[in-house]
């Protein structure tokens, strides 16, 4: 049975709608209306406030702390600076990706670990021979993620924090309200945005003081498909949706490395030892076999097809997570779609999709399975460089 996060008492009585979802065995908000287009268009044009609580997070302390992520994580996290975070993955000891997620370096020897997974477990059993203590914090920090262009005017509004000089993936410990928190330029939006992390005895103070601040920016509260559909024309990838975690995998195909769900650029591979350092050296060598990539529809062919049978353009009405056959032009199968949405802001039909590595050139035609009154055809959708939405905002 689902339990509420530290913020249920505010976001339940907002939450008009009553669509929740069970997130990590927390009641979450899917939207607070019965539609999320307001909330999606609250991200985009002035600001959003998200309850995302359920991250599974950890704090990682002691001496060798930086020596320990630095063999769990695919990134020296011994190079990350104090007031720094890091996005990053680990994989198991073949080099396929367990989980992502985000480090954060709170001092010398304080580190915390956010991920979508349960990490605790394999955690502690990495840590003979390092001077180190894991607490598993999921249950005592409460964390919302305020996202959008207004989002820095909201929070100097509420804190101390010098919002103006805190750069790209920073962190900064702040007043809000006098309340002490931790304030981080990071989220799952692509735009400009903080995660302000405190303690679950004060979450309600915290909401409270950001939804007031944030009254006269049109602040709105955001449930997850809102979060969903921005995070896609972000280009960032999710676990269980757009690759599997090795530990869930019955199946050698359905895991993945770093380099084919476009995480490569977070691996640090000529360092010392660390998890699946020499099988991802090997993978390097002779090349990955998948890529990860976007995809834009081609909307004219999209919308003929639907003209043909005297029928508008069928869209789903928010992100969706049902995998799509992609074929090449010969008709062979070449991969799956994995996740799409429309993009309003952008005005194109987007998806995420993992592909053979000789169709990931940007540029590349590849048809996408499209099923019209109940018959399966194919529309044309060219490889695309993510991030699809990438405003200068997010890390000027």
């Amino acid at each position: 049975m689902p339990i509420g996060t530290p913020f249920h008492q505010r976001t339940s009585e907002l939450c008009t709608s009553l669509f929740f979802k069970d997130w990590a065995g927390y009641h979450t908000v899917c939207s607070y209306d019965t539609s999320h287009e307001r909330e999606y268009y609250a991200l985009r044009n002035a600001a959003g406030l998200i309850d995302v609580s359920p991250l599974f997070k950890y704090e990682v302390c002691g001496k060798d702390a930086a020596a320990f992520l630095s063999r769990v994580m695919v990134k020296d996290i011994t190079r990350l600076e104090v007031g720094r975070c890091a996005y990053l993955c680990w994989c198991d000891d073949h080099g396929k990706v367990l989980d992502d997620g985000t480090v954060f370096r709170l001092s010398d020897e304080h580190f915390r670990v956010a991920a979508a997974e349960p990490s605790y477990s394999w955690l502690m059993r990495q840590t003979r021979r390092f001077d180190v203590t894991i607490e598993d914090s999921t249950d005592r920090i409460g964390v919302l993620s305020l996202q959008g262009p207004k989002s820095r005017d909201i929070l100097k509004n509420v804190s101390d924090a010098d919002l103006d000089n805190l750069q790209y993936f920073g962190l900064t410990q702040s007043k809000l309200d006098d309340v002490d928190v931790l304030i981080s330029r990071t989220g799952f939006t692509g735009d400009l945005g903080y995660e302000v992390w405190v303690d679950c005895a004060q979450a309600l103070t915290v909401y409270d003081a950001i939804m007031a601040g944030g009254r006269d920016y049109r602040l709105q509260p955001v449930g997850l498909d809102a979060m969903d559909v921005t995070r896609i024309e972000a280009g960032y990838i999710m676990n269980g949706v757009d690759y599997f975690s090795a530990n869930h995998c019955s199946i050698e195909s359905r895991k993945s490395t770093p380099y084919e769900i476009g995480l490569g650029w977070t691996v640090d591979l000529d360092r010392e030892p660390f998890i699946g350092q020499d099988a991802l050296k090997a993978e390097v060598l002779q090349g990955p076999a998948w890529a990860t990539v976007g995809l834009v529809y081609d909307w004219p062919a999209f919308e003929r097809l639907f003209n043909e049978v005297g029928l508008p353009p069928e869209l789903p009405g928010g992100a969706w997570r049902t995998p799509i056959p992609v074929y090449n032009h010969k008709g062979a199968q070449v991969g799956q779609a994995t996740s799409g949405a429309w993009s309003a802001i952008l005005k194109d039909n987007l998806a995420l999709a993992t592909v053979q590595s000789a169709y990931a050139e940007p540029g590349t035609v590849l048809q996408i399975e499209v099923t019209v009154e109940y018959e399966r055809r194919k529309v044309p959708a060219v490889v695309t460089k993510t991030p699809f939405f990438n405003p200068p905002r997010k890390r000027a």
